[in-house]
């Protein structure tokens, strides 16, 4: 049963112990706002939860014993994590593997959590994320130690399915869509004499949200973006190039956002770096340096690119409103829902309506979530593969709505840097 952004959890005899949060895989804008609103809410129930530590980098706090108390930081640090970007714990890539793949790395996980009573795990984190916070929930019952486990989600990639969108996509659409326009009309202005095709790289390995999100920046013809490369889209050169030559002939310029996981036909990436992340996903190698070679070698325009990378993810001085209510929403859910007796659930955003634009919290078991992934639908997509239809508007305005600027101090954001006090080990190392 869906709860209200306002909620707060039902009865429960469950005995009171500690918690344990920790932050997954790339950062956002607004991942601390989930970690504020997890804190937060603890807080608030000091009679059901005992301490909240959190993880030193990710899981590998627990694994490493490397527990920050988040009770020795003040009411005022722990709100200002609401605007404040990047991970206040540290993340990490690192993915547990199967049960019967390393027994002793769960086991290892078990006795931390055994030697310091945590009782309640909050993972906050994407789609492989997920994965890791459900094998915790059932190695518990699995080692003798009940886990209650929570997956907080996160992702810029808006991929995560079940949810209609993920806190921290509504803030990278915003910045994209943003720099999308401001670049547009700088190009616009020089190109009669200088560069004539301008391409901006932005994140989404397989699936297109972000690249959608820069339609935004311009809704009339011939209006930029003039084409958004899709993952979702195989990527045809010949019908690419006849477009980018149509627009610098019909508008003196052509503003490209492309998506790092454009594919070939064949469904090789077009940037293929030939590594692996620790997830084991394909490292890719810089999409906008190809396409803008092919630009160069095959129409002889002049051309300027940029990658947005971690700016794209960073930039919590323009992040959206609604992203940063969501993301604190989740938050609070994840422990009222610890509390109510719920686990191996994720949080999620229910969409009410678009016009007004209204959401409530749901919920999801994990097993439909972990490791799934959640792409572009076609008709979200032009016929031609190189825009957005109305109904993509439709659902991506209201995400970007709203602004919540931090505090500025002598003309920057002034963002916390908590304090992180360890928690002392009381185990070895592990081997």
């Amino acid at each position: 049963m869906p709860l209200d952004p306002s909620g707060s959890p039902g009865s429960s005899t469950m005995p009171k112990q500690n918690a344990f949060y920790a932050q997954s895989g790339g950062v956002t804008a607004v991942i601390n706002a989930s970690a504020c609103g997890v804190i937060e809410t603890a807080r608030r129930h000091r009679s059901r939860i005992g301490r909240l530590y959190a993880g030193r980098n990710g899981i590998l706090g627990a694994l490493d014993e490397e527990l920050i108390d988040t009770g020795r930081e003040t009411a005022q640090a722990i709100a200002a994590l609401r605007h404040t970007p990047g991970g206040a714990f540290g993340s990490a890539r690192y993915k547990l593997r199967s049960l019967e793949q390393d027994r002793a790395e769960y086991e290892r996980l078990i006795a931390v959590f055994r030697a310091h009573d945590i009782g309640y795990f909050f993972y906050n984190g994407g789609g492989d994320s997920a994965d890791t916070c459900l094998k915790v929930s059932q190695l518990g019952a699995t080692l003798g130690y009940p886990i209650t486990a929570i997956h907080v989600p996160k992702t810029v990639d808006n991929d995560l399915p079940i949810t209609d969108c993920c806190p921290g996509f509504g803030s990278v659409a915003k910045y994209v869509a943003v720099s999308t326009r401001e670049a547009a009309l700088d190009v616009a202005s020089m190109a009669k004499t200088s560069t004539r095709v301008f391409i901006l790289e932005v994140m989404g390995r397989h699936a297109g949200w972000i690249a959608a999100a820069s339609g935004l920046a311009g809704s009339g013809t011939g209006e930029p973006p003039h084409i958004i490369l899709f993952p979702e889209v195989p990527f045809d050169r010949a019908a690419f190039l006849a477009r980018v030559q149509a627009c610098v002939a019909r508008y003196e310029y052509c503003v490209i956002v492309v998506s790092e996981g454009v594919r070939n036909p064949d469904g090789r990436f077009l940037a293929d770096a030939g590594t692996t992340d620790a997830f084991g996903h394909r490292q890719l190698g810089g999409v906008a340096a190809v396409v803008a070679d092919l630009v160069r070698s095959e129409l002889k325009l002049k051309y300027h690119y940029a990658i947005a990378d971690y700016l794209q993810r960073s930039a919590r001085h323009i992040a959206s409103k609604v992203d940063v209510e969501q993301a604190y929403a989740v938050g609070r859910a994840a422990v009222e829902l610890a509390l109510r007796g719920e686990n191996a659930v994720m949080p999620t955003i229910v969409r009410r309506s678009d016009r007004p634009y209204r959401w409530s919290i749901g919920t999801a078991p994990l097993t439909r979530v972990a490791n799934r992934e959640k792409m572009m639908p076609r008709h979200f997509i032009t016929a031609d593969g190189f825009g957005i239809t109305a109904a993509a508007r439709r659902y991506l305005a209201p995400l970007v709505r709203g602004e919540a600027y931090p505090p500025y101090r002598d003309g920057l954001p002034d963002y916390v840097r908590l304090r992180n006090i360890p928690v002392p080990k009381k185990l070895p190392p592990r081997g």
